[in-house]
């Protein structure tokens, strides 16, 4: 999954620790979501778009690849 939490963040000047804390997860699980290692749950995925005034779908991104599997 792509994500464009890393472009949004530097827009709203917070770092990883600011979002995780934002979003009550530790600092590693934005980084890992960021990096692609991770997929957020529905309910993650809401607060983190919710954070940047933006919807789930313009925050993160599934590539067609993943959705044949």
């Amino acid at each position: 999954m792509k994500t464009r939490i890393k472009e949004l963040r530097a827009r709203f000047n917070l770092t990883q620790d600011d979002l995780a804390n934002k979003v009550r997860v530790r600092r590693e699980t934005i980084l890992f979501i960021e990096k692609g290692k991770y997929n957020p749950s529905l309910k993650l995925a809401k607060k983190i778009a919710n954070i940047f005034n933006e919807k789930i779908d313009d925050v993160f991104r599934f590539e067609k690849k993943e959705l044949e599997d």
